[in-house]
């Protein structure tokens, strides 16, 4: 069945209730299985973002549509969010096959994405690939540097994360974000991340208006690539509260890199504005800090003026779920993440 969303559900119940008093018979209707938010005010220029949230840990079913919300509501980008979800609208984020509405990447400008281990079919990533071929600016949140895990006999199996052959070593995460899953930096779950502005780049237009950057998922262990610009890097934390001090040893010496910048010239000849950061978790968003670069690097991505200091703030409440495994929300529907819909406490 094709993947639809209605203007309105209920709207759609009582034309096809019409219809039945009518003597006419319907099929039913696919729940909403994706998200779109109309840009309403700001500078984006109507642009089209597309969001892709598709992890079983660190709850992008929960950040994305919060971020796509200031980003359409806010700054003016039509904001289309991907997820694992099904026909029934109920999100999956184990269900690595999943991803709904995949159409919505050919006219895409901008990608936004949060994806682990992820096996699309071959269609779907087909997709996704020929945006990236026609060199719209990716944004690779946290696992995205694994985004995907693609085995057998698939016509994508180089873009799985430990891909081992030729030019594609370490698969999409290595090749075009600029590096892919390595370890642990700092504990899990134990210690956190504060962001430290690198000094030599502190003018870089992703950095205006932003501070105070601190994510409670811990620093992973990255090596930027030679044509990167490093942003941020990570000074680990011995607690996930962001008043808490840095571990003293050799955790923080040197500092690992959390965001970088390059321009990737890819197999079409064409080139992707990316940024990368090794931050991204649902908690992480509460950061002021990491929403507005967040927000900077869509305009930058789009080779649009970035604002002097981007409204970040929430347009719906917001409180995210704690990042794990299994600590999804369960029935979560799409419809439960619209505008005007809050996420409650879990």
């Amino acid at each position: 069945m094709k993947h639809i969303r209605t203007t309105s559900l209920k709207r759609s119940g009582l034309i096809a209730a019409g219809l039945a008093l009518l003597g006419f018979t319907t099929p039913l209707l696919a729940a909403e299985n994706f998200l779109h938010f109309a840009a309403k005010t700001g500078d984006g220029k109507g642009k089209k973002v597309v969001l892709i949230a598709g992890d079983d840990e660190y709850r992008s079913e929960e950040g994305l549509p919060m971020l796509g919300k200031i980003l359409s509501q806010k700054h003016g980008f039509d904001c289309t969010i991907l997820l694992p979800a099904g026909d029934d609208g109920v999100i999956k984020p184990a269900d690595h096959l999943l991803l709904s509405n995949p159409a919505a990447l050919d006219s895409a400008d901008a990608i936004v994405m949060l994806t682990r281990f992820r096996s699309w079919s071959p269609d779907d990533t087909k997709k996704f690939e020929a945006a990236y071929l026609r060199g719209v600016p990716i944004i690779g949140m946290r696992t995205s540097t694994h985004a995907f895990d693609i085995q057998g006999d698939h016509p994508y199996k180089k873009w799985t994360w430990n891909y081992g052959e030729g030019d594609w070593k370490g698969g999409f995460g290595k090749v075009v974000l600029g590096e892919t899953w390595v370890n642990h930096h700092g504990a899990h779950k134990s210690e956190g991340c504060r962001g430290i502005i690198e000094e030599a780049n502190k003018g870089h237009e992703i950095l205006k208006g932003v501070s105070d950057i601190f994510a409670d998922s811990d620093v992973y262990t990255a090596t930027a690539p030679p044509d990167a610009t490093v942003l941020v890097r990570g000074q680990v934390t011995d607690s996930l509260k962001p008043d808490s001090k840095p571990v003293a040893g050799k955790k923080n010496d040197p500092m690992q890199p959390i965001v970088w910048t390059r321009e990737h010239k890819n197999e079409a000849g064409k080139v992707n504005r990316i940024v990368t950061t090794t931050m991204g978790a649902a908690t992480d968003l509460q950061s002021e800090g990491l929403r507005r670069l967040l927000v900077n690097s869509v305009f930058w991505g789009l080779k649009l003026p970035v604002p002097a200091k981007a409204d970040v703030d929430y347009v719906d409440p917001y409180s995210p779920s704690m990042y794990g495994f299994g600590t999804e929300r369960k029935n979560l529907k799409v419809s439960d993440l619209d505008l005007g819909k809050p996420l409650p406490p879990p």
